[in-house]
């Protein structure tokens, strides 16, 4: 009897059947910022669309390395796609409610494909390690088949950490408030409106930053050390310069996606963020590596602006050929 009595009071769990996102407060012209992401979104579809559509159809470019690219291409592109358009709908069409699973949802792909660019780009930077450090043994080192299995291994792993963050979210009880002070279902703002214990949320929110964000920068600065170790032993400028710009367009990436995002975390522990500060710098982090990555690979890689330039030259030759024909 007692047993059954201290059921009856065990709490359950409350949750609300729908979020509100606040987004921004009080910005005079806002939604300007909103059609720019539109015009981000655009550029980053066609961007990573192209680059995947090159790397399938040239035969040169079905190699370990361009297979981690086209990896990157598809997170950027599907991360753009869970966050951008999701986001213009919410607040230049004014539909802040958002249901709880729905919420859910675009919470998991937002967190877990900006996630997997940062691993996709610690996979990079290994390849880039054994083609620079260890260039004799390159092709028996990171083969298709070892890449394909380090890209199994990230998916795995992403989800593995992605899925338990979702899934300890759901022991939540929502009985304060329903106002999300965030842009889009954002982790933090979400678990701190929770009225039971939320440490364990409060802990998987570091763990995620440790394991998908500092330590994967950190092993890709390991990596650029010893790059660096191997450069300074070539006897010529000329020589570790060419094989410096081998790994040009990987730093950029590496640069254009870490600092901003590790910038705004030591801003936000360091002292007080304004709420728009904080929106505003999260949105571009998320939202401009993903357009740049493309264009930086097809201007600074010679393979694909050879094969861009080869392209044109096809569809410019059939055109012609047909415009031919039909004055005949």
């Amino acid at each position: 009897m007692d047993s059954l009595n201290s059921t009856l009071f065990v709490p359950s769990i409350v949750r609300p059947p729908f979020f509100f996102i606040n987004g921004f407060y009080n910005i005079p012209h806002v939604k300007y910022y909103y059609i720019f992401l539109l015009f981000v979104f655009v550029v980053t579809v066609l961007g990573n669309s192209f680059v995947m559509f090159i790397i399938c159809t040239e035969r040169s470019f079905h190699t370990p390395k361009y297979l981690a690219i086209f990896n990157l291409a598809a997170a950027d592109l599907c991360e753009s796609t869970a966050l951008i358009p999701n986001l213009i709908k919410t607040f230049l069409f004014d539909s802040q409610y958002i249901s709880f699973d729905a919420c859910i949802a675009n919470m998991f792909f937002v967190f877990f494909f900006s996630s997997m660019e940062a691993l996709t780009l610690t996979v990079l930077a290994f390849d880039r390690f054994v083609a620079i450090c260890l260039p004799l043994r390159y092709h028996t080192i990171v083969s298709k088949t070892t890449m394909a299995m380090m890209i199994t291994v990230v998916w795995v792993y992403n989800s593995m950490l992605t899925i338990s963050t979702m899934a300890l979210i759901t022991r939540l009880s929502f009985c304060k408030s329903i106002v999300v002070d965030s842009y889009f279902c954002d982790h933090g703002p979400i678990y701190r409106l929770a009225c039971n214990d939320y440490y364990p949320n409060y802990v998987m929110a570091y763990v995620n930053i440790v394991f998908s964000l500092y330590i994967p920068f950190i092993l890709i600065m390991l990596s650029y050390a010893f790059i660096t170790c191997a450069l300074l032993k070539i006897a010529t400028w000329k020589g570790r310069f060419k094989a410096f710009k081998t790994c040009s367009s990987h730093l950029l990436l590496v640069a254009i996606y870490f600092l901003p995002i590790i910038g705004t975390y030591i801003a936000a522990v360091t002292f007080t963020l304004h709420p728009n500060a904080r929106i505003i710098n999260t949105s571009l982090s998320f939202a401009i590596p993903p357009m740049l990555n493309p264009i930086i690979y097809v201007l600074n890689t010679e393979e694909i602006k050879e094969s861009t330039k080869k392209l044109f030259k096809r569809k410019k030759i059939t055109a012609t050929e047909t415009n031919n024909q039909i004055k005949k």
